[in-house]
C-alpha cells in the first residue's frame, strides 16, 4: 500500500460506521487504487449521482440486509457526493451517516489548487510523495506548474534548448500515454515562445498523443523522401486540424529508438513502397516496407515487445488498453498476411494472445468490480459510461453528437477499418482509445448498457434482449434535457441503400443525437468458419462496398462529432464441450452460459475447463459460468469465432473520435 493510498484510507476506520457519507469534490476516491483499497477493507463505495437510483441500491443492496442483521452486499457503504453541499442529499442519509471531507486543497496545501486539479489521478501518488519532500513553502500558480513538470513528467522547459531534446521529450512523454495536461503545455509553450523552437505548435505536441502521431507520420514520409521513398499516404491533405510540417530528428539515437518502438507496435504505420534506396541505413528499414517478408518480421518483433511488457496484476486500467490497442494492431497486421507468411508466425501470437487473457483474468478478478465507479469526464471506461461522456461534450460545445456502435467489433477489426478510411479520406483522423464492456460480453448485456448509461442490474427485466435499446437511448437524453424529436436511434444499418434514409432524419435541423448500430460485424462473425483471418477478408470485400466511408462522410457533411465504439469483441476459441442442460441455462452463448440460481450455475460437470465471476452490477439472479482461457461450449475441437467471455479481444473495446472535414457542397 503506498502512503497516498494509506493517507486517503485512515479517513475511514474499520467497524466505525456502516454509511458514509465522503464531501470529495476532486473525485479522489473514484481512484481505481483507492476504490480496491476501501473494497479490501469491505467498503463500497456508490456515487450520488441519480437519487432513485442510488435510493434503490442502497435499500435492496445494502439496508435491507442490515435492519435484518446481516452484513449485506458489504460491510459498509461510502456516498460519494460529488461537492460539499449536504443540502443537495436526503436528509435521512445526512442524519445516519458519517462524514468526511476529501479535498485536494488539504492534502496539497503548498501548492496551486487551480493547478493540481489538472492533473490526472494516476500522477497523485507520485505528486504526494514530491509534494512531501520538496514543497517546502507554498507555491504560486507559476512555481507549481514548473514543480509538477520536473518532479511528475521529468521535463524542464528552461533545459529544452535544441530540437533533439524536445522531440526526445514529446516521444517518451507519449509513448509513457502520459501527454501534458492542457494547462501545462500551454506553460512549457509560453516559455519556449522565444527560443528557436518557438515555431512548433508546441502545445499541441506536448498534450496530444493523436496530434503528434500524425505530425510524426507525416514527417517521417518526407524524411524518406530525402532517400527516393515515396509515401502513398500522409495525413495532411486537407486535413480536418491542419497540421504543420514539422521536421523531426529521426537520427538523432534517443529518438530513432522511440519511433522504432512506434513502428513495430503499430503506433506509426510504415511506408509501403515499391523501389528500395541502396543507401537507406539499416535503422530506417523499420518505418519501410519494401517486401512481403519485411511485414512479416514487423508482425513478429512487434508481438515480442508486447509479450515483455505484460501488465501485471498491480496494472491499471489504462494499461489494459494500451495492451489491448497494441495487440490489436499486431493481430490486425497478421491477418493481413499471405498464408505462407502468417502460419510461422501465428503460434508466436497465439502464445501472445493466451498469456495476455490469463493476466486479465487475474486482473479482472481484483479489479474488474472498482471500474464503473470511475469518473468519464475524460473518456468512458466503460461502455455504460458512453452516454454520460457524449453528454459532457454536448455540455462543452459538441451540439451534434453521433455514436455509432459497430456490434461486436474487436480492437484488431478496427484498426483494419481505420486503414482503410485513413486510405479513402484524405481528411480522416481518429483519436484511438477504448473502453471495458459488460461481463458477460453478450450483446443484450453489454449493448443495452452502452445505449442506457445504466448497469446491468439496472435494467434486469430486458437483460436478455435487446427491444428496450430505443427507449433507453431515448430516455437517457430526455433526462438530459432533449425532446423526442432531438433524439434518433436506429438497428440493423450495413449497405449503402439504408443510407438515403438516414440522412433525411439526420439532415433535419432538430436532430441532435443519434445512436446507430451497425450489425455488419456480428454476422461476419456468427458466420465465420475460417476464423478471424477469414473474417478480416470479408471486412476488407465489406469496406470495398464504401458503407464505412459513406456513412462517416455523412456525419461530417452534417455537423455531427462522430464517435465509434463496440458492445463487446470476439476471439478464436476452440470447443471444450457441449453443456446439454437443456433449458437449465437462460442465456446460452459460446463462451458463456447464465443461471438463475446458484444450484443451477453450480450445475456445470466438472470436467468442463470452466469458471465462476459474478460481477457486482449484474442483477443478483443473472450469475454467468465462463469457459476457461479461449474455449467454447461446442464439440471438443471444433475451432470458431465467438464473445461472451472474458479475453482481451472480447473485453476491451475500441472507443474513438473520429474527425473529418466536410465534403464540399
Amino acid at each position: 500500500m503506498s502512503a497516498w493510498t494509506d493517507r486517503i484510507l485512515q479517513e475511514f476506520p474499520a467497524d466505525l460506521s456502516r454509511f458514509w457519507i465522503a464531501c470529495d469534490p476532486d473525485d479522489l476516491l473514484l481512484d481505481e487504487r483507492i476504490l480496491h483499497g476501501l473494497r479490501e477493507r469491505g467498503f463500497e463505495v456508490l456515487p450520488f449521482e441519480d437519487p432513485v437510483a442510488f435510493r434503490t441500491e442502497y435499500e435492496e443492496r445494502y439496508r435491507a440486509a442490515w435492519d435484518r442483521g446481516e452484513e449485506g452486499t458489504s460491510k459498509a457503504l461510502v456516498l460519494q457526493l460529488r461537492g460539499t453541499d449536504l443540502n443537495t442529499l436526503p436528509w435521512d442519509y445526512v442524519r445516519m451517516g458519517r462524514k468526511v471531507s476529501l479535498s485536494l486543497a488539504d492534502l496539497f496545501p503548498r501548492l496551486s489548487y487551480g493547478v493540481i486539479r489538472q492533473v490526472d489521478s494516476e500522477h497523485h501518488e507520485a505528486l504526494f510523495l514530491a509534494h512531501n519532500k520538496h514543497a517546502t513553502q507554498p507555491l504560486g500558480e507559476g512555481a507549481t506548474k514548473d514543480f509538477i513538470l520536473t518532479h511528475i513528467f521529468r521535463i524542464s522547459p528552461y533545459l529544452l534548448g535544441g530540437s533533439e531534446d524536445f522531440w526526445r521529450e514529446v516521444l517518451r512523454l507519449h509513448y509513457r500515454g502520459a501527454g501534458l495536461p492542457n494547462l501545462l503545455a500551454k506553460h512549457v509553450a509560453a516559455i519556449l515562445n522565444d527560443t528557436p523552437l518557438g515555431d512548433l505548435p508546441i502545445a499541441e505536441l506536448l498534450s496530444s498523443k493523436n496530434y503528434t502521431v500524425r505530425a510524426v507520420q507525416d514527417a517521417w514520409g518526407r524524411f524518406l523522401a530525402q532517400y527516393g521513398i515515396q509515401s502513398d499516404r500522409t495525413s495532411n491533405d486537407d486535413s480536418a486540424e491542419a497540421l504543420p510540417e514539422v521536421s523531426v530528428p529521426f537520427e538523432h539515437p534517443d529518438v530513432r529508438l522511440i519511433t522504432d518502438t512506434m513502428f513495430l507496435e503499430g503506433t506509426l504505420q510504415p511506408v509501403a513502397t515499391s523501389s528500395s534506396a541502396a543507401d537507406l541505413p539499416d535503422w530506417v528499414r523499420v518505418g519501410v516496407v519494401a517486401d512481403p517478408q519485411s511485414f512479416g518480421t514487423l508482425v513478429s518483433e512487434g508481438a515480442k515487445k508486447i509479450a515483455a511488457d505484460l501488465p501485471t496484476v498491480e496494472a491499471t486500467h489504462r494499461d489494459w488498453v494500451e495492451t489491448a490497442r497494441r495487440l490489436g494492431e499486431v493481430i490486425s497486421r497478421l491477418n493481413g498476411l499471405s498464408t505462407a507468411l502468417a502460419e510461422p508466425i501465428q503460434p508466436q501470437v497465439r502464445a501472445l494472445q493466451r498469456e495476455a487473457d490469463e493476466r486479465l483474468k487475474d486482473w479482472i478478478v481484483r479489479h474488474y468490480a472498482d471500474l464503473s465507479s470511475l469518473p468519464a469526464a475524460k473518456g468512458p471506461v466503460m461502455v455504460h459510461h458512453v452516454p454520460r461522456y457524449l453528454a459532457l461534450r454536448r455540455s462543452a460545445g459538441e451540439d451534434r453528437v453521433a455514436l455509432l456502435v459497430f456490434d461486436g467489433l474487436a480492437m484488431d477489426q478496427w484498426v483494419q477499418i481505420r486503414e482503410h478510411l485513413a486510405d479513402s479520406i484524405p481528411s480522416f483522423s481518429s483519436d484511438d482509445s477504448g473502453c471495458f464492456a459488460w461481463l458477460p460480453t453478450l450483446t443484450s448485456v453489454s449493448r443495452q448498457a452502452l445505449f442506457s448509461g445504466l448497469k446491468p442490474r439496472e435494467f434486469a427485466n430486458s437483460i436478455e434482449v435487446t427491444s428496450k435499446e430505443p427507449s433507453l437511448w431515448a430516455r437517457f437524453w430526455q433526462d438530459h434535457g432533449l425532446r423526442p424529436s432531438e433524439i434518433y436511434f436506429q438497428k440493423g444499418l450495413k449497405n449503402t441503400g439504408q443510407l438515403i434514409e438516414l440522412e433525411e432524419v439526420i439532415s433535419r435541423p432538430s436532430t441532435k443525437v443519434v445512436g446507430l448500430v451497425v450489425d455488419m460485424i456480428d454476422e461476419i462473425v456468427h458466420g465465420a468458419m475460417l476464423g478471424k483471418r477469414g473474417i478480416a477478408g470479408q471486412i476488407k470485400a465489406w469496406c470495398e462496398t464504401g458503407f464505412v466511408e459513406k456513412l462517416v462522410r455523412l456525419f461530417a457533411d452534417h455537423g455531427y462529432q462522430i464517435y465509434l465504439t463496440a458492445d463487446h469483441g470476439n476471439v478464436d476459441a476452440e470447443g471444450i464441450g457441449r453443456l446439454n442442460q437443456g433449458a437449465v441455462s437462460e442465456v446460452r452463448g459460446e463462451r458463456v452460459r447464465t443461471y438463475r440460481s446458484e444450484s443451477l450455475a453450480a450445475s456445470v460437470p466438472a470436467e468442463i475447463d470452466a469458471f465462476r465471476f459474478d460481477s457486482a452490477g449484474l442483477p443478483p439472479d443473472f450469475l454467468p459460468v465462463y469457459a476457461d482461457t479461449r474455449g467454447a461450449f461446442v464439440p471438443k475441437g471444433d475451432q470458431i469465432v465467438a464473445h461472451g467471455g472474458a479475453s482481451v479481444e472480447e473485453l476491451i473495446v475500441p472507443f474513438v473520435k473520429i474527425t473529418m472535414t466536410r465534403t464540399a457542397t
